[in-house]
């Protein structure tokens, strides 16, 4: 029996973690993608995986590719552009796996909105631009309102516009790079920004943890810290866990980002993946949870196990990216970095561009340059240990 996992270019949360975790279960791992090119060739990097080549967004390519193989034990993908055509693959096969009505609901950021609406949960005023639709269709949106692709991710291509005309100038630019695709404009909706991270077997969800976000500035929306922040007003999680019910999300991994205001929690997006760009990996670490691992033999029909309260963790932890600041090629960064600074507060430090690679200005998680973290005993001693740990190291950018 081998496990298949669905995925276009290689992530940490594959690398670092579901490939590692598979090989400790003792589960042969076959990686199907349509970048084959990319993955590492060394067998130790991939945890002694398989990399195959397919084209893993089409649910017969997934099929022939796994028919190639030994018999399935599993199928799963911790890719947001490919959560469908794995789990139609995985529903095909007859193995557990995501509903695929909601995996679609996740990804189509409008039909998010329209299944909460209809659910009675919340209502955004969103409005669908076709490839050739002026966008004078969106008049109805108040502003300031967030111009988007409808099933874009990473904040790509996602601003905030102020009026009219700015949405007219946002949109030409974004359909000269993404030229047939359809955009969605909505209210914006204000508040303090949150995650909450679930894990659940079909049968019940649990709650793995939460972060609160901290962005950049508008009008793009880049992430740019994470604090942990599990513990949320009763009505609010439940308001959270209704909406992601009413979506069909309750298999798996699912990474939720949420607005709290006056007491609302107002969906932004649905990833119904793990959190990724290594948070996932420091919450791993700061929960002493085999995150990974659960993942995995859930995928594989085990039952949800039990898992710690996260609200009880002695522990705090925060996410800090390093941005670049304008295009350019990085010629000069650290490189891996694992440190203890003072209070025992563990640190690191991960980089997540190579130095000598150039790249444009996007105001995404495009333009991260690094991911930083800290684990420690309280939010004041982490915070302060980061931010000495993060002054002693550079990055530099040439224009």
């Amino acid at each position: 029996m081998r496990l298949y996992l669905t995925a276009l270019n290689p992530t940490d949360s594959v690398l670092d973690g579901l490939l590692p975790a598979a090989d400790r279960l003792g589960l042969p791992v076959t990686v199907l993608t349509d970048q084959p090119a990319a993955w590492p060739t060394d067998p130790t990097r991939l945890s002694g995986a398989e990399v195959s080549g397919a084209d893993v967004r089409d649910v017969r390519a997934v099929l022939d590719a796994v028919y190639r193989g030994d018999p399935p034990l599993a199928l799963l993908s911790n890719s947001d552009h490919l959560q469908t055509p794995t789990a139609l693959a995985a529903n095909y096969l007859g193995l557990p796996g995501k509903d695929w009505r909601a995996t679609l609901r996740g990804k189509d950021k409008h039909l998010t909105r329209r299944t909460v609406a209809d659910a009675g949960l919340d209502r955004v005023a969103a409005v669908v631009l076709g490839p050739d639709d002026d966008p004078g269709r969106a008049a109805t949106v108040p502003f300031p309102a967030v111009v988007k692709p409808r099933e874009g991710v990473a904040s790509e291509d996602v601003y905030l516009v102020d009026g009219p005309s700015e949405l007219l100038r946002r949109v030409t630019e974004i359909r000269g790079r993404r030229p047939g695709q359809a955009l969605l404009v909505e209210e914006y909706l204000a508040g303090d920004l949150h995650t909450l991270e679930t894990l659940g077997d079909g049968e019940r969800i649990a709650v793995v943890g939460g972060w609160r976000t901290g962005l950049g500035p508008p009008p793009t929306f880049t992430e740019e810290a994470l604090d942990w922040a599990p513990e949320l007003p009763a009505p609010v999680l439940a308001q959270v866990l209704a909406q992601l019910d009413a979506l069909g999300v309750g298999f798996g991994a699912c990474h939720t980002e949420f607005v709290v205001s006056d007491g609302r929690a107002r969906l932004i997006e649905v990833n119904y993946r793990l959190i990724g760009d290594r948070v996932d990996l420091v919450m791993a670490e700061l929960l002493d949870l085999p995150l990974f691992a659960h993942v995995l033999r859930i995928h594989a029909g085990d039952p949800l196990p039990a898992l710690p309260d996260p609200v009880r963790v002695p522990r705090h932890a925060r996410v800090e990216w390093v941005c670049a600041d304008r295009s350019g090629t990085l010629v000069a960064a650290p490189g891996p970095v694992d440190a203890t600074g003072p209070a025992g507060v563990r640190l690191g430090s991960r980089p997540l561009r190579t130095v000598g690679v150039a790249a444009p200005l996007t105001g995404t998680n495009r333009d991260y340059l690094a991911a930083l973290h800290a684990i420690g005993p309280d939010p004041a001693t982490v915070r302060e240990a980061l931010r000495d740990f993060r002054a002693a190291h550079r990055w530099t950018i040439d224009e």
